[in-house]
């Protein structure tokens, strides 16, 4: 029996859906929590072998006695797991010393949590990347700016998500959020900005590499601006995916050597011809996530294809196969709304305006709020035309 060791199953809550496919593929499913047994949902309880509480993943001593210990009682460990971007790297550093090989090391790992350290995969597969450098100095910033020209994008090189992240439009702004990103004490890239939608390839790719579903989902707004301007925010995954977009999926996958895992590919849609990057429609490199799609874009991709991804994934991995196919039914997504906003329709009239297409409401914690919304609506859609009628009147203001 093979056996799987699942990190944080209980982190997000919709994760035990991974537990749930692991214990229908076969394998034993043994996991490291970090909470009390007794408050774990009784789907994860009843999906999984045997569990191990540690009182933080930041302890590795701790975290490396539980991989011990089940490894002493069940024999050889074969996955370490947790689809988690928060323990990508406790994940392959566990690997690293319990010599499973069925993932990236810790070393590979730490190099593509580089933003930078990405674009030369991304090239590699064929796809432009933006302007950039990682500037160690304010005059180096602006150096940057005076020669590529505004606007800008600010980040740090490592890091997740639209967090301290900032769209710098001039010279002044620039010196401002470059005082504000000192406090944090990472390495800062900057970039060009490219006026283009943010298109996602996410899917699953077998031991070798060849990628056995794959799905795409588009923003309706722009996440870092959504963050920093407390706008609201939408995705959707699409009804159509291109072939084009399929055989650039799969270089990406070949280029970073993607096996045996999920992975969440992001790359700007040219809203205009641009120099040096291409032209209107082209697809630019943006990052790549070895990791499952964040939040709850995995139960989108379940809505818009009646599938089951968390039993696909496991499927792939322990057996390599997959009989489910990626033609999307409907196209699922949602909309993420900021209190303190004005809309020009409540909650309750997108409800039953749409309630033909309506999947769910959720008011969401602070951690997934700040880059999702603070209530977030979910539906799917068999027309474009009818998704377009629900994302204006979910982010239309009143005036």
């Amino acid at each position: 029996m093979v056996n799987f060791v699942f990190i944080s199953p209980n982190y997000p809550e919709n994760y035990w859906m991974f537990a749930r496919g692991l214990k229908k593929n076969g394998a034993r499913v043994l996991c490291v929590i970090d909470t009390p047994y007794e408050s774990l949902r009784p789907e994860l309880r009843e999906n999984m072998d045997e569990c191990y509480k540690v009182s933080s993943f930041n302890n590795y001593d701790e975290v490396f006695k539980a991989v011990a210990y089940f490894s002493y009682k069940y024999g050889k460990i074969d996955w370490i797991e947790s689809n988690n971007e928060a323990w990508l790297e406790l994940d392959a550093r566990l690997r690293d010393d319990f010599n499973v090989k069925t993932g990236f090391s810790q070393e590979k790992i730490i190099e593509f949590q580089s933003k930078s350290a990405m674009k030369a995969y991304y090239e590699k597969a064929g796809l432009k990347t933006t302007p950039y450098c990682l500037p160690q100095t304010l005059d180096e910033a602006l150096g940057f700016g005076n020669r590529v020209g505004y606007s800008l994008v600010l980040k740090p090189d490592h890091g997740v998500g639209a967090s301290f992240t900032y769209h710098i439009h001039d010279e002044n702004e620039l010196r401002h959020y470059w005082n504000e990103a000192k406090n944090l004490g990472a390495q800062m890239i900057l970039e060009k900005y490219v006026e283009g939608d943010i298109v996602t390839l996410d899917g699953v790719a077998d031991s070798e590499g060849k990628i056995r579903f794959l799905g795409s989902m588009e923003y309706v707004s722009n996440c870092m601006d959504s963050v920093q301007n407390h706008d609201s925010i939408g995705s959707y995954y699409t009804l159509e995916l291109p072939q084009e977009y399929r055989e650039i999926a799969q270089r990406v996958v070949d280029s970073f050597g993607i096996k045996n895992r999920f992975f969440h590919g992001e790359y700007f849609r040219l809203k205009k011809d641009t120099e040096g990057l291409g032209k209107q429609g082209d697809l630019v490199g943006l990052e790549v996530n070895f990791r499952t799609p964040g939040g709850f874009a995995p139960d989108l991709i379940n809505y818009t294809y009646d599938v089951d991804i968390y039993d696909i994934w496991a499927n792939v991995l322990l057996n390599q196969t997959n009989d489910k196919e990626d033609k999307a039914k409907y196209s699922a997504g949602f909309v993420g709304r900021r209190n303190g906003n004005e809309y020009a329709y409540s909650v309750d009239e997108i409800m039953e305006k749409y309630k033909v297409e309506i999947i769910g409401l959720e008011k969401l914690p602070p951690a997934f709020a700040s880059a999702m919304g603070d209530v977030t609506i979910k539906a799917r859609f068999t027309s474009p035309e009818r998704r377009q009628s629900f994302y204006e009147d979910s982010f239309k203001r009143k005036a």
